[in-house]
């Protein structure tokens, strides 16, 4: 079976350690014979978040998707999240 490693990046397999990279909005598949049958990875990320111009503070991309968030008070202005459209870092903009 194969499971996430976020912090490697990859999907590592628990019973012989093999190693598939994460995909970012893509389909990954990794089909292998065995003993026991077939065993198939599939990671699809389907974005339906609006972008906007924002620079990434780790890679330097220039354009972000982003959503607003009510993470304090409802007194309070709400929070902008940001996610890079290249390497998929996550930031806050508190207003």
């Amino acid at each position: 079976m194969m499971r996430p490693d976020r912090a490697a990046g990859v999907w590592r397999c628990t019973s012989c350690g093999k190693e598939v990279p994460l995909g970012r909005g893509v389909e990954v598949r990794q089909t292998e014979a065995s003993g026991r049958g077939k065993v198939a990875v599939v990671e699809v990320k389907h974005v339906t978040l609006p972008k906007t111009e924002e620079t990434c503070p780790k890679c330097g991309n220039g354009e972000a998707y982003w959503v607003l968030r009510q993470t304090r008070g409802s007194d309070e202005p709400e929070t902008r999240i940001f996610e890079c459209t290249k390497c998929g870092h996550k930031w806050r903009e508190y207003s």
